[in-house]
């Protein structure tokens, strides 16, 4: 770990505390802002891995650190992983750790057989995540999507 980044320990599920401080993390981004409590906590229960970091120091206990940075991966572990909510608090942001998140997403030991991660990000995001090997040279292939009507 390096100087600049903020200490910090690696969840894999998160506390009432920490849900209301991701619902925090939500507010700031244009794509989430709207989610509703009830809502995430029943998408957290569908995901298959969870990736929180939560913030050391300044003597608080475990089980009151504070959610600072965020991800989640929905996958079947062999072919497909769907990487989603890559999100860092904007009081943290600039100081490594939305590099420590994509690292523990990509070698989390679970997702290790699989095949092909996907991920959306804006455009001006896309040389961050090339690190990892991402691309959006996909060939023909396009993706779609449905909206709720």
């Amino acid at each position: 770990m390096t100087d600049n980044i903020p200490r910090y320990r690696i969840v894999e599920s998160l506390t009432e505390n920490q849900v209301s401080d991701l619902m925090d993390l939500y507010k700031n981004e244009f794509w989430c802002d709207n989610r509703r409590r009830e809502d995430v906590v029943k998408m957290l229960a569908a995901t298959d891995v969870i990736i929180g970091l939560v913030g050391e120091g300044d003597g608080v206990p475990p089980r009151k650190l504070r959610l600072i940075a965020f991800s989640r991966v929905i996958t079947d572990f062999v072919y497909t992983a769907m990487i989603f909510d890559v999100i860092v608090k904007p009081t943290h942001r600039k100081t490594g750790l939305a590099t420590v998140l994509m690292d523990a997403v990509v070698n989390h030991p679970k997702l290790q057989a699989v095949e092909n991660f996907y991920l959306n990000c804006l455009p001006n995001m896309m040389p961050f995540y090339e690190r990892w090997g991402f691309t959006d040279d996909m060939g023909d292939i396009k993706s779609m999507r449905r909206r709720k009507p």
